[in-house]
């Protein structure tokens, strides 16, 4: 009977025979044998193609798609809208197909769309260096935690309790195997946070948030200070990039290096990825910078021409001067938000993030009047935190799923451990919901809670 494999008794004897082994249990000889499966997995006959389909087709049927109903999901992710232009110009075969520009001669629209990247990230976080991207934000905010070790010869990070729980564990994962130390604040949902109380003349850097996990904003200019007056770092982390279209970047506040997500412009939710990672960072540390750069040259003409000014990964240099081990950027990820950022302009930009903000505070206004569920937060950009008292907020999320609702993020669902933040929801509102989705959700939350 055939299982999974299309090859046949006579095709895999044929194989055993060509390499002389005697069975298939030969070729795994070096595998301990209680690492090896008894029995064959547990998954169903070869299907043709036509049933395959349907049975996918049904699974699939399952989810609740984000367009579908009232959708008020963040933590990371943002439902925006992404005008048909995008993924008109990168399915064009020649972004779509690329692969690394190592050859600039033939690479030039790539290599030029990575340098209007560059240039949009760092003006909009207000830094003078960006990279031609990372994986997604938190591998971002992981390698500017490795980035500050290098610059600054220390191996202390102090992290903000308010930073994304999933960026916090990949910083964890990495500076586990690279023998570094964290000292995690704990969380303050209510957004007072004394992060800058925290370092010292050990510290390579502070991690924070802008706006936070609750969705709180905060001045980022006394932890700047603080962290400078120990001879630290400051690195910004953003989970919404629409903010800055609102809010003051971090390079004016003295942040040292802004690690992002930049999968708000540009980019689709596509069931959580691939997302585009931003890293800009000041001049003066662009040699400890992980990734790649595109910068600007002439040609023996005289032309105006790109080409990898630097890169720093171990495939291009030797193994011990490499900064990174990633091994790749999202490209076509990066050229997505380049082709969407371009289309809206500075104006545009603005306009979204205000209309961002205005809608999320129509939702809080809303929710503020129903009977046992409080805002916590004073300041907000598109995102904040409510505490729905008395009840369980995982369970109270899955009551407004059963009646179409997307409600939100409960926060128990990201940090399991902490039994003092069950009550607590996160909810993100953008541009995409209506006025007659704020009321549908208002109505369901009244229902869920009496």
């Amino acid at each position: 009977m055939m299982r999974y494999l299309p090859h046949s008794h006579a095709d895999r004897r044929s194989m055993l025979e060509t390499i002389g082994c005697a069975s298939i249990d030969e070729l795994f000889a070096d595998v301990p044998a209680n690492k090896r499966l008894a029995t064959t997995l547990d998954l169903p006959l070869a299907k043709s193609e036509l049933e395959v389909s349907r049975e996918l087709g049904l699974l699939a049927a399952q989810n609740t798609a984000a367009g579908s109903v009232p959708f008020f999901v963040g933590c990371g992710a943002y439902h925006h809208h992404v005008p048909a232009t995008v993924d008109h110009l990168i399915q064009r075969s020649e972004f779509l197909t690329s692969y690394t520009p190592y050859q600039p001669e033939v690479s030039q629209g790539t290599l030029q769309s990575l340098f209007e990247f560059q240039t949009q990230v760092a003006m909009l976080t207000s830094m003078e260096v960006a990279n031609a991207s990372m994986y997604d934000g938190s591998t971002s905010a992981a390698e500017a935690v490795l980035m500050a070790h290098r610059i600054t010869r220390r191996s202390k990070a102090v992290i903000s309790g308010n930073l994304h729980p999933q960026y916090r564990n990949v910083i964890e994962t990495l500076s586990h195997h690279s023998g570094a130390d964290l000292d995690t604040c704990p969380a303050r949902p209510s957004g007072d946070e004394d992060v800058a109380g925290a370092i010292d003349d050990e510290t390579s850097c502070v991690v924070v948030q802008y706006p936070d996990f609750y969705g709180h904003i905060r001045d980022l200019q006394p932890i700047a200070d603080a962290a400078h007056a120990n001879g630290a770092l400051l690195i910004v982390v953003i989970t919404e990039i629409v903010s800055l279209g609102l809010l003051r970047p971090p390079g004016e506040m003295g942040a040292d290096i802004v690690a992002a997500e930049g999968q708000s412009i540009g980019n689709g939710l596509n069931f959580g990825g691939p997302y585009v990672g931003l890293l800009a960072t000041r001049q003066k540390f662009v040699r400890q910078m992980p990734g790649r750069i595109c910068g600007e040259t002439k040609d023996a003409d005289g032309k105006r021409g790109f080409v990898l000014t630097l890169s720093t990964r171990e495939q291009h240099i030797r193994r011990e001067k490499a900064t990174s081990n990633i091994c790749t950027n999202s490209g076509l990820c990066a050229l997505a938000f380049t082709i969407h950022m371009t289309l809206l302009g500075q104006a545009g930009l603005r306009r979204l993030a205000r209309l961002n903000h205005a809608t999320a505070v129509a939702l809080a206004e809303a929710l503020k009047t129903i009977e046992g569920v409080d805002v916590l937060n004073g300041t907000f950009f598109n995102e904040f935190t409510i505490r729905v008292n008395q009840r369980d907020a995982a369970q109270t999320i899955e009551a407004l799923a059963a009646k179409g609702i997307l409600g939100g993020v409960p926060v128990s669902r990201l940090e399991s451990q902490a039994t003092d933040l069950t009550d607590l929801i996160v909810v993100a509102a953008t541009e995409i919901n209506t006025s007659t989705d704020r009321e549908a959700y208002v109505r369901a939350l009244k229902e869920v809670l009496q």
